[in-house]
């Protein structure tokens, strides 16, 4: 899965995107598999969002392994 990665996000990682193995679970979950890949993006992680598609993602919202999406932290 193609997740991608915004502002100080994008940052941190390197990247503005990450690409990780991926066969579906929670946005929480995927949370927790993006800073395991990327231990630098780990303290934004808490605080950005997760958009599925066109909206924004609650924890447990499921992600499927085709799903389009971003993750997008606080900006001024």
């Amino acid at each position: 899965m193609r997740v991608a990665l915004f502002a100080g996000l994008a940052e941190a990682v390197g990247a503005r995107s990450l690409d990780l193995p991926w066969s579906g679970g929670t946005v929480r979950e995927l949370r927790a598999r993006i800073g395991l890949a990327s231990p630098a993006a780990a303290p934004l992680l808490a605080r950005s969002v997760v958009a599925l598609g066109t909206r924004y993602a609650a924890e447990d919202d499921r992600v499927r392994a085709g799903d389009d999406v971003a993750v997008i932290p606080p900006v001024s």
